[in-house]
């Protein structure tokens, strides 16, 4: 259904086979149930753990990403008729651009397509590497330790066989995590940057009316369809903060601390390995960040462009009728829609 825009296939894809996403079956249970039972292990270890600064930090940032992952779970499940009609949507759209046969739109699609990929593959290779430092960590330490600080009531997780069971378990379940979490960040860059082509799309056509030689009551229907698709594009992006302005803006204070701590730590670790690991970690977060925020502040900007393309019409040359429609669009664009972490009316 959505092979041929993979700007958003490969992370759909995903979260479809753990059944987050259209599919409804065993393994969306199976995946929910083993995290959260692993949160409560971690929450219970971080209650009564006696470890140092530096364990309880790591722990915290490991705790931190399955609540994470836990809630863009929930959120997927509870809002997924939303989810479903926004990606409907932007395949909707995605089509009427392609079939507008204009070489700058094309360019406008082929690069988003290329970059959208790009990010999707490049946060899954961050995400394969923060596994490996899981992994790894334990394995550089002198005595037992667990991928994830974890607490068993009434077991001792250190002693065999225990130990090789729930270390297994961790390693299993971590593959599981990442693919829950990462594609749901992917899939909420990839809406944000079809906004981004949507925006210019239209900067685009409103640019074009100069060229065009159009008489009054056709340039007054353009403007008047400029306008609509300008609505479209203001609720489009209000659908996505709809969906993701508390999760985004949890994972904004939650990181922020934890990357503060997490720049602490480096100055207690005392090998390379742990510093390699640690310095993963780092890379994972500021990865996430840095593709959410770039791409958000971009359609802030190109929001505010289509004021600029308006007003460069020659407006003051039209209608009077015209010359009122486009000063309103103008002042409407001058109040951008964007993805923020904090609700707000446009």
């Amino acid at each position: 259904m959505l092979e041929d825009i993979q700007l958003i296939y490969m992370n759909v894809r995903i979260l479809r086979f753990w059944a987050l996403l259209y599919d409804k079956n065993v393994k969306r249970y199976i995946c929910l149930a083993l995290s959260i039972i692993h949160v409560l292990t971690q929450i219970l270890y971080m209650c009564t753990t006696n470890e140092g600064i530096t364990g309880i930090i790591r722990n915290s940032y490991m705790l931190v990403l399955w609540i994470n992952t836990v809630l863009r779970a929930y959120l997927l499940l509870f809002d997924q008729q939303s989810y479903i009609q926004l990606i409907s949507d932007l395949r909707s759209s995605y089509y009427e651009l392609a079939r507008m046969d204009d070489r700058y739109i094309a360019h406008l699609l082929a690069k988003m397509i290329r970059q959208g990929r790009l990010m999707a593959r490049g946060n899954l290779f961050f995400g394969l590497l923060t596994c490996i430092g899981f992994g790894l960590y334990p394995l550089s330490s002198t005595e037992r330790v667990l991928p994830f600080g974890s607490k068993i009531p009434g077991v001792n997780e250190y002693a065999t066989p225990y130990y090789q069971i729930w270390f297994v378990f961790h390693m299993l379940i971590t593959p599981m995590g990442c693919c829950m979490y990462i594609p749901y960040t992917s899939l909420c860059v990839a809406f944000i940057m079809f906004g981004i082509v949507m925006c210019q799309s239209l900067q685009h056509r409103l640019r074009r009316l100069r060229q065009r030689l159009l008489n009054p009551q056709q340039l007054s229907l353009e403007i008047i369809e400029c306008i609509i698709y300008h609505q479209r594009i203001i609720d489009y992006v209000q659908t996505i903060n709809k969906l993701t302005t508390y999760i985004f803006l949890v994972e904004f204070l939650a990181f922020g601390a934890l990357l503060c701590a997490l720049l602490f730590m480096l100055m207690f670790v005392d090998s390379s390995a742990h510093i390699a690991i640690v310095s993963a970690y780092i890379n994972m977060i500021l990865a996430q960040i840095l593709a959410l925020y770039w791409y958000a502040n971009e359609l802030r900007e190109q929001n505010l462009a289509i004021a600029v393309a308006a007003y460069e019409t020659e407006w003051f040359t039209f209608d009077v009728k015209v010359r009122k429609n486009i000063q309103f669009m103008i002042l409407r664009a001058q109040r951008p829609a964007s993805v923020s972490a904090v609700t707000k009316i446009n």
